[in-house]
């Protein structure tokens, strides 16, 4: 499923149109976006905690050329899906 069609089923289970239903994803992407931006971390009960990670600097090797490499430090968005949403799919 792509975001269009995700997008078409979540108008359908608002029972708003197509462009009403895309403005409130991309707000809620926006919304969450800028939160992690800011620092934040979100939890919505009973789906997930979203948050922003620091990641080390790590060695690596270049697959190519075996040539040893440093792959440098970055800050990562992750999600964890709460326990509850875990055993919807069990």
């Amino acid at each position: 499923m792509n975001k269009s069609e995700f997008i078409r089923r979540l108008a359908d289970k608002q029972g708003v149109t197509i462009k009403e239903a895309e403005e409130n994803f991309v707000a809620f992407v926006d919304t969450l976006t800028d939160c992690l931006k800011g620092g934040d971390y979100v939890h919505i009960s009973g789906f997930a905690t979203f948050e922003v990670k620091e990641k080390d600097a790590r060695d690596g090797v270049n697959p190519k050329t075996k040539e040893r490499i440093v792959i440098p430090g970055c800050n990562s968005p992750t999600v964890k899906f709460s326990k509850a949403y875990k055993e919807l799919f069990n």
